[in-house]
This record gives C-alpha cells, structure tokens and sequence, in this order.
C-alpha cells in the first residue's frame, strides 16, 4: 500500500535548498532521478519542479527508513524528513550540489513502472513516443523550464497592462463565423439545429465592440483557434496578448508596444532592449531583405542590379526586365569556401522548388572570378557588377532575374539559408517594426483583391483617393512586431467612419447585404459613437518559443498538436458516437471522411 502525507507538510522544493539551509530540518517531496545503491551507502537524486537534491542514507539512518530506501526505484514518488547538511563531494553541476539531506524519515506516496524513456534532457527517444506520454515528458527539466517561464512572460503580461490602466476582459469562445483569412473550427448546436458557432481565429471584432462600450483600454489572453496547415511554429490553438486601445493614434500604440516589449525583457531575462525600436515599412522590408519579417541579425541585404543588367546582353536578365521584372542579388561573405559549384548546384535546385526559374551566381574563388553568364557581359561589366555587389575575393553573389513578386521572396530565403550555413546569425533579440503595409493583395484564384489585414483595418489618410481605382497604391495603418525573422504581432489602427467602411467593403467586393450579413453587429454598434481606437495582439507562444530559444511551439506548449492536428496521448480528435450526431442534425459520409 502507498503510504500518505498524513502529519507532513512541504516546507521546502528541492532546488531551492542552498548551503544557507544547514542544519535546518526540512520536509520536500519530489520523484526519484536516479537511485545509486553502495552497499552501506544509498543515494537518491529527488526531483521537483525547481531541480534536483541529493538525499542520503547512511549508518546513521534508521534500519527501516535504509530499507525503504533500497526499493526505491526511478519516478518513484517521495516525501523525506531530514537535516540539510554540507556534502563531503560536492557536484557543481547543481545549483543544490553543496548540500545533501541526512534522511530521518521517508514515505513511498506511490510506486511507478519504469517509463517508456528516460527522464533527462539528453533523452533520445522519438518524439512521437514523447507526445504520446506527454505527462512524462513535461517532467524532463527542460521542457519543464520553458512551461515556467511561459507562466513569467503570462505574469509580466498581466502586470504591465493593468499597471498601465488596461482592463483584463474575457471574450467569448462560441462565437459567430466571420471571414478572419483562415479556416474556422465549428461547433453544431444542438439547440439551434442546423446552425453553428465558431471557435474565435482572435477577438478582433469583440474588443472593438468593447471600445465603443467605453472600456477605453482592454487586454486579454486570449486563446485563438485557426484550422491551418501546421507547421514549427504554428499550432491550431494558441494563445494571444490581445490589447485594444481607444482615442489613440498608430504612434500611441506602437509606444505602449514597445513599453511592453522593454518591461518584459527586462523583467524575465534581465536584457535592456534599446528604444524606439527600428521601423522598416513593408517596401523597405521586401527590397531590403525580401521578406515583411525581416531577420535583421546578420547583414547579406539584397542588392538591385537592374541597371547594370539592363545593359548586359543575357537574355534571363533582357526577359525579366522587358516583362516588367527586375534583376537582384545578395553577397554571400567568404562564401566560396562554403559553397562549392556542387554546393551551388543545389542552391539552384533550391531556388526553383520555390518558384525561381533559374540562379546565375558569381564565385571569386580564385583570382579570376567564375561567372556562370560570363560570355554575355562586356569588358568591364563583371566588375561593375562586383563593385555593386560589394564582392571581394573569397565571396560568392547570387542573382534572381523575374518579377519582383518572385525575385524578392526568393532571394529572402536565399539570404536566411545562406546565413545559416555559413553560421553567421549573432545569438541576439532583435526587435523591430514593420509598418505601411499594402491595404489590398491580389488573389490569383478569384481574380479579385483581399484584405490583407481584416476589413476593419484603416487605410492611410493619403491612400483614400486611390479605393476606386488603384488598389494596389492604397497602404494601410498596420503594423507588424517582429523579432529574429518571426512575426510576432499583426495590428492596425481601425476604420470608425461609416463612409469609409461602406467604401471599403465596396472595395473588397461585399455587396451591402453581404457586409451587413457578416458584419452588421459591428456597423450598427459604430452607429452610435465609436471612438478612434486601435491595437494588437502578440503570439505569446511564438514569443516564449524565441525566448527560450525553443526549436518549435510544441517545446512551450503543455499538450500540443502534431502536424496534422491531432494530439497523440489522448488520440483527439475522435468519432462521436450516432445518438450524439442525431442530437445535432448531423450525418456523417463514412465514403468521403476515406477519401480525405
């Protein structure tokens, strides 16, 4: 039978214990790391959630308390009484390595079969095996660590809104399905048969309600739900440091932004990020860098050749231009050792993968360089192209000829590849953001122009003119906060002038009926005083993910979902049974849930 904690109370975590504590008598519980039996001296290393303490058995002990201690064995649950005293061989490795506990009393709370992997941060075991019994992994250390210091960032959060006159306020999670850009998750009601609600993509149109209902500063934790494709850094649920403000310009709210980003940094890993944070607007982003999340930690920025091309006789570069394209590259630095014509080869395997047609490149290997269109440049051309390039001896330049809705994305990958194999990225947080975004983006597949942001979002004053007949010269008053080449943060400044809001529907292609049918709460609401307002909202787990320096959201996510959506220790999502399905009005087509 297990024994019980009746009579004992913790009065320390394990990892907390230092040489201060000597001589002090302390009860701590924990599981059992490792037990190392010397015969007449036994070892056990106990674990909590603060670290690791040495208990000790020896000569000394009670015969019964020595006994019990034998069996014990790994994740094996504990609580033992005893003295702290000063270890004889002290372990620097641990934080608890000058001390161990002379163990007076020792109670087995509950056994455990050995587990299915070794509880270490150094465990190889497949990770499929690890989600699988999640609640054994979240005890490696590790993991454990990043789940604590998600729940600081979550504190620091809630201190720095409410400290500056923000209200926490909860949003609803059934909510009506609204077009937000990705899929919704749905839930049939039963009582309102046939219909459903929607799990929110975010509380966008909420907390602007809230702000016309006078709660002039708002923020939540919100948790989102988006039925998309997943990837490192994305999962179907997640949660969001949402925050709206009222009678505010864009200025106001990148100012508290950017309060929060300093207060945090500094709060949870001691780190002064240096203020104003830089601005890039989004064309400054994509010709810079080829990217509106630039990583901004390493240099290789894009350079435009187009002119020097121009008067070149390569016909990849006389195509791209005559078709109103351009010809761009960047200077990989010392390259040449790195990237060999073999290595070469698959950059330019690489770039067609992701929609290039071609690569031309320039290795100055040697004295002489090696130019892959060499033969169509005049005397003198090469070098002018070096010069631009900033190219010396030893380094390697790659070029993209094609539209810039090809050139400049590609040549954005081509730039973090190369950084990353040449092992150029400083370890540093570099904050940033990226402002005046297109209004409008253009869909292939409709043949018509997207919100870029959500329809809600106002464009810049100047931008209005173009609505009829431009879109593609209308900019809006959004904002990006991006760190170390990872959007962390989408915001904007919102529409409140009816006018401009029918206007822009109008734009989108809504007819007044369709906007009035998704949207008509939010319109009529704004009928009756809404005050100028905008905000934010912070992918709290991508944030801790780069914090933590984590490889992917589901190192700092407690159950998260794989690829494909599931979560594989409680094998969700399921089938439901038939008298669930016929409360709802719903019939499954067993033929169609095969084929997909």
């Amino acid at each position: 039978m297990a024994e019980t904690l009746a009579g004992l109370r913790r009065t320390h975590y394990c990892g907390t214990l230092r040489a201060g504590n000597i001589g002090e008598s302390i009860t701590v519980c924990g599981w059992v790391q490792k037990q190392r039996d010397k015969g007449s001296l036994i070892f056990i290393d106990l674990r909590d959630r603060t670290g690791i303490l040495q208990l000790t058995f020896d000569d000394t002990t009670d015969k019964a308390v020595f006994e019990k201690a034998k069996s014990c064995r790994g994740e094996y649950v504990l609580a033992a009484v005893g003295t702290v005293r000063e270890r004889s061989s002290k372990n620097p490795d641990i934080p608890t390595g000058d001390i161990e506990i002379a163990v007076t009393e020792l109670r087995i709370l509950n056994k455990a079969i050995t587990p299915p992997f070794e509880i270490t941060d150094n465990c190889k075991t497949a990770e499929d095996i690890r989600l699988k019994n999640r609640y054994l992994d979240l005890r490696r250390p590790a993991l454990m660590k990043n789940i604590l210091f998600k729940h600081q960032v979550m504190q620091a959060a809630r201190r720095y809104f409410s400290e500056n006159g923000f209200i926490e306020i909860e949003t609803p999670m059934m909510i009506k399905s609204t077009p937000e850009g990705a899929r919704d998750y749905i839930i049939p009601s039963r009582v309102h048969n046939g219909s459903f609600y929607a799990l929110p993509q975010s509380p966008q149109l909420y907390k602007q309600l809230l702000m016309v209902s006078g709660f002039d500063k708002y923020f939540q934790l919100a948790r989102c739900f988006r039925d998309e494709d997943l990837r490192a850094d994305r999962q179907p649920e997640f949660t969001q440091i949402d925050v709206e403000m009222s009678f505010v310009d864009m200025e106001d709210v990148l100012s508290v932004g950017e309060g929060f980003v300093k207060f945090l940094m500094k709060e949870t890993m001691g780190m002064d990020i240096p203020m104003p944070l830089p601005r890039l607007t989004y064309n400054e982003a994509m010709f810079r860098y080829g990217s509106d999340k630039p990583d901004t930690r390493y240099g290789m920025e894009i350079t435009d050749l187009s002119d020097i091309a121009a008067q070149t006789e390569f016909g990849v570069f006389k195509t791209a231009l005559d078709n109103g394209g351009s010809v761009r590259g960047i200077c990989v630095k010392d390259g040449a050792k790195v990237y060999t014509r073999k290595e070469i080869d698959k950059l330019v395997e690489y770039v067609k993968g992701i929609g290039a047609k071609g690569l031309a490149w320039i290795r100055w290997a040697d004295e002489k360089p090696t130019c892959t269109f060499s033969k169509f440049l005049a005397e003198g051309q090469l070098e002018t192209i070096l010069d631009r390039m900033g190219a010396e001896k030893g380094d390697v330049v790659l070029i993209v000829a094609d539209k810039n809705a090809v050139t400049l994305p590609v040549l954005g990958a081509l730039r973090q590849e190369a950084a990353k194999r040449m092992d150029i990225i400083p370890d540093t947080f570099n904050f940033l953001w990226v402002v005046e975004f297109p209004f409008f983006e253009y869909n292939d597949e409709t043949q018509s122009w997207d919100a870029m942001h959500h329809p809600f979002t106002a464009p810049l004053d100047d931008c209005i003119q173009y609505l009829d007949n431009a879109p593609d010269k209308v900019y809006a008053k959004a904002y990006d906060l991006v760190l170390n080449g990872i959007e962390l943060s989408s915001g904007s400044i919102r529409i409140t002038d009816p006018e401009l809001q029918e206007k822009m529907f109008e734009a989108l292609g809504f007819t007044p009926e369709q906007a009035h049918e998704k949207f008509g709460f939010l319109t009529d609401a704004f009928q009756y005083g809404a005050p100028p307002h905008g905000g934010f909202g912070i992918g709290l787990d991508r944030l801790v993910m780069l914090m933590c320096k984590a490889e992917s959201l589901r190192d700092v996510v407690a159950f998260p979902k794989v690829k494909d959506a599931s979560e594989p220790m409680t094998n969700a999502p399921q089938p439901v049974d038939d008298v669930q399905l016929a409360e709802l009005g719903i019939k499954v087509i067993k033929e169609l849930c095969r084929n997909n």
